[in-house]
Formats: C-alpha cells, sequence, structure tokens
C-alpha cells in the first residue's frame, strides 16, 4: 500500500489519545476509533506511522497490530482472554528442568531459579518444579493467584502480556517483565536459557540467531506496549 498521508499528530479524543493522519483519527481493523490511554503510547504509535516511506510496511508497525488487538479483541473478552493466558502457567518453561545431573541443571538452577523464588515470595504462591518434560500440574492457590493477577491486567497490558508469555512459553517471565524496573532483556535471555544451551553446545546457525534475535525484539516490542500504556 502507498503511503496515503502527509501529516502525523496525536490528539486528545474521549478520554484518551489517538493518532490523526491528515487530520483524521486512525481506527482499528474492526473500525473502532483507535483511542489508547496515555500519551506516550500514542507517540510511539505515531512514530510507526511517520517513520513509513513511500510504500506501507505493515511489518513495521507492530505497536499498532498489539494495539488494535487490545481493543478489538481482549477489551471485549478479557476474561476469555486471562483464561488463555494462565494456561500458560500451568506448563512453565522455567519449571521444567534437566535431571539434577545433568550439566544443564546447574545452569537452570542459576539462573532460573532465582527468577522463580523471587517470584514466589512477591506473589505469596508456591510452584512445582520439574525435573523432565511430563507434565505436572501446579497448585490450585497459585493457579488462582496467577489467575488473580492476570484478571487485575488493563486490555493493553493483557494483550502485551499474552505476546510475551507466548513468546518465553512462560506466564513467570510474562508477569515478571510487567514490571518497569525489571530487566527485560536478561528475562528474554533466562527464557531462551535451553536454547541458547544447545548453541553453544552444537554451534549457531544463521537462521537459528536470525530467529533469535526476532523473537527478542518481538518480546521487548510487546513489553513496550505494556509500559507505554501504563497510566
Amino acid at each position: 500500500m502507498r503511503r496515503f498521508y502527509k501529516q502525523v499528530d496525536v490528539a486528545a479524543a474521549d478520554g484518551g489519545w489517538q493518532v490523526t493522519l491528515d487530520g483524521r483519527g486512525v481506527k482499528t481493523v474492526k473500525g473502532l476509533p483507535q483511542i489508547v490511554p496515555t500519551d506516550a503510547l500514542a507517540r510511539a504509535l505515531a512514530a510507526e506511522w511517520d517513520a513509513q516511506g513511500e510504500k506501507i510496511d505493515a511489518q513495521s508497525l507492530p505497536l499498532r497490530d498489539m494495539t488494535d488487538y487490545a481493543i478489538d479483541i481482549v477489551a471485549l473478552d478479557q476474561a476469555a482472554v486471562a483464561e488463555k493466558i494462565v494456561a500458560y502457567g500451568d506448563t512453565d518453561t522455567l519449571l521444567y528442568r534437566a535431571d539434577p545431573d545433568e550439566p544443564l541443571y546447574a545452569r537452570q538452577q542459576e539462573v532460573w531459579e532465582p527468577i522463580v523464588a523471587g517470584f514466589e515470595k512477591l506473589h505469596g504462591i508456591s510452584y512445582v518444579r520439574v525435573s523432565g518434560i511430563i507434565h505436572r500440574e501446579q497448585h490450585a492457590a497459585t493457579l488462582d493467584k496467577l489467575r488473580e493477577l492476570v484478571a487485575a491486567q488493563s486490555p493493553f497490558a493483557m494483550a502485551s502480556l499474552e505476546a510475551m508469555a507466548s513468546l518465553a512459553a512462560s506466564l513467570l517471565v510474562g508477569l515478571s517483565a510487567l514490571d518497569p524496573d525489571a530487566d527485560g532483556v536478561s528475562l528474554w535471555q533466562a527464557a531462551s536459557l535451553e536454547e541458547e544451551w544447545q548453541a553453544e553446545q552444537w554451534g549457531r546457525e544463521e537462521e537459528a540467531e536470525e530467529r533469535r534475535v526476532k523473537r527478542q525484539s518481538d518480546f521487548l516490542t510487546s513489553r513496550s506496549l505494556a509500559l507505554l500504556a501504563r497510566t
């Protein structure tokens, strides 16, 4: 699609903020006004539009896509989306460790255990750690607390959280990343620990490395949606 606008601005609209293209408010995929809760998020969205060249590259509008999802999908049924997200808490990557006699186990203990233990202490819950890949259910009280934490998020934070939990295969990492003081890169590196371990053992492939870089970028962009939307 060719660029069809010249001027990109941000304007106050119905208790929030909206990007305008040549004075016309941007709408979502489903035709709803794309009104966001903060000036910061609106300006980040505007920057995506302003950076377009003669042709619009849809792949370079990730915040636009996630914002549309938050408004068109999440906001209309937050309970259903929350249940999808909580499912990641019962199969969290950081809880599935190698056997204690394997070298990988020591790395997992070093990197993962402080994150898990800190999250447990912060929220007063207890996780079941598993050696191997056979699924074991988490405590009902733990899942209830995770459900409570997820349900408390705004549609924008929930959209961000769903993307991060999916990319990291870890709700624990996703929830931790919602903290503005958290180190998003370190959390992503923790989530991809096993992939990094395999690369160290068997060597790196160019295509695999490109995918890793892209997934990290997607994770951090998803996190930025939640942080920019904080009111």
